[in-house]
C-alpha cells in the first residue's frame, strides 16, 4: 500500500510539474513568415511610335551661293514648300524616304550688291534618312537628290544632305527642324556654272 501511494504521488508531481511547460508552448506567439520581396523592375523605354505615312508643309531660309564660273554671285531669302513621306520604324532605328517641295521668295542672286536678274524660283528633293528614336524624339541624317530652278537661267540639280531633329507631340503630330546643303550643277546647261545652297526649315507634319 505504501508502494502504491508512493508511485500515485510521484505521477501527480510529474504532472504538476510538466503542466506548466506545456501551457507555457501553448500561449508562446506564432511567428509569420516574411513577406516575399518583389524587386522592382525599372520601366523599358520602348521608343517613340513613328512608323507610318506623313505630310505636311515647311517654312524656311534659303542661302544660294555661286562657284566656279559663278563665283560671286550670292542671294538669300525665305522660302515655303510641302512634303510628304514614310518611316518604317524599327524599335531604336527609323528608316524613311521623302519627297518635298520647296517655292522660293526674294532670293535674288547678285554680284556685289548688283541684281543679276536671276533668282531662285523653287527646289526639290527626293531624301531617304535613318533616324535614332530617342522616344520623343528623333535624331537623323539625310540625303539625297535635288533640282533647283531659277526664273531665267534654268536649272541646276545634284545632291543634298543634312541633319534634323523631329519631335512627336502626339500620335498624329510631329514638328522637325532641318538642315541640308546642296551641290547644285550645270545652271542653263553650262557645266561650271554651280551653286552651293545652304537651307533651315521648321516643319509640322501630320502621321497616319
Amino acid at each position: 500500500m505504501t508502494k502504491t501511494w508512493t508511485i500515485a504521488a510521484a505521477l501527480v508531481a510529474s504532472t504538476a510539474l510538466t503542466a506548466p511547460a506545456f501551457a507555457g508552448a501553448l500561449d508562446e506567439p506564432v511567428v509569420e513568415p516574411a513577406p516575399a520581396v518583389v524587386p522592382v523592375v525599372a520601366p523599358v523605354n520602348t521608343g517613340g511610335e513613328w512608323g507610318g505615312f506623313y505630310l505636311g508643309g515647311q517654312l524656311g531660309w534659303l542661302n544660294a551661293k555661286g562657284k566656279d564660273l559663278l563665283d560671286g554671285v550670292e542671294g538669300d531669302g525665305y522660302s515655303y514648300g510641302l512634303h510628304a513621306g514614310y518611316n518604317w520604324d524599327f524599335g531604336t532605328w527609323v528608316l524613311g524616304g521623302e519627297v518635298d517641295y520647296d517655292w522660293a521668295r526674294d532670293v535674288d542672286l547678285e554680284v556685289g550688291g548688283v541684281d543679276t536678274g536671276i533668282d531662285v524660283d523653287s527646289v526639290a528633293r527626293v531624301k531617304a534618312k535613318l533616324g535614332y528614336d530617342l522616344g520623343d524624339w528623333l535624331l537623323y541624317g539625310t540625303v539625297g537628290y535635288a533640282e533647283a530652278k531659277t526664273n531665267n537661267a534654268g536649272k541646276g540639280d545634284g545632291g543634298a544632305y543634312g541633319v534634323g531633329a523631329s519631335y512627336l507631340l502626339n500620335d498624329a503630330w510631329i514638328f522637325t527642324g532641318e538642315y541640308l546643303y546642296h551641290d547644285l550643277k550645270g545652271f542653263d546647261g553650262v557645266d561650271g556654272a554651280d551653286v552651293r545652297a545652304n537651307t533651315f526649315t521648321v516643319r509640322a507634319s501630320y502621321k497616319f
